[in-house]
């Protein structure tokens, strides 16, 4: 196993992109199973808007900025983006992995209902995880820890697109940012 806790930090971009693809195909999926087939999926181009995914159903459209933690992990905090705090209904997705086989075991939410803001990302400026020279670690301003325990646990996929959209069936009530 020891092999593939090494690999995820190796080829971490590819993790990331496979872990993305699985949460697209879970969240996609389920909207197909509710019928909602007219719905948009965009990528973000640069590391720094503060989002990896949009996803826009009808009225409501989610910033979405993925993590990931494989199932062994010690992780107890994550470096949000302050710029996904300016985005109406940004949110943070959580993906919980097999190390082994990237299957997403769970997922995990930190956010709010479509069409309000980010929850507080607190005061607490991340550092850089890699030291310069001197082994000393700048800090990152435009990142806050937000504390495992800040993450919401989901029950399910149909559990994650509610959160993500809310019922989808009184559309008026959601605006575009």
């Amino acid at each position: 196993m020891q092999e593939w806790i090494v690999a995820l930090s190796n080829y971490s971009a590819t993790r990331e992109s496979i872990l993305q693809h699985r949460f697209l195909a879970d969240v996609c999926g389920e909207l197909w199973h509710r019928g909602e087939f007219d719905f948009v999926v965009s990528h973000s181009e640069v590391d720094n808007s503060g989002y990896d995914v949009i996803i826009e159903v009808g009225a409501v459209q989610r910033h979405i900025q993925l993590k990931a933690m494989h199932s062994a992990a010690k992780r107890r905090s994550f470096d949000i983006q302050t710029r996904l705090a300016t985005r109406t209904s940004g949110c943070v997705v959580l993906m919980i992995h097999h190390p082994q086989t990237l299957t997403v075991e769970s997922y995990r939410w930190f956010g709010t209902p479509p069409g309000q803001k980010l929850p507080d990302l607190g005061e607490k400026v991340t550092r850089s995880t890699r030291g310069n020279a001197a082994g000393y670690k700048a800090e990152r301003p435009a990142f806050r820890e937000v504390s495992l325990s800040s993450f919401q646990s989901v029950e399910s996929v149909v559990d994650l697109v509610d959160r993500l959209f809310g019922s989808l069936m009184a559309e008026d009530e959601y605006t575009k940012p």
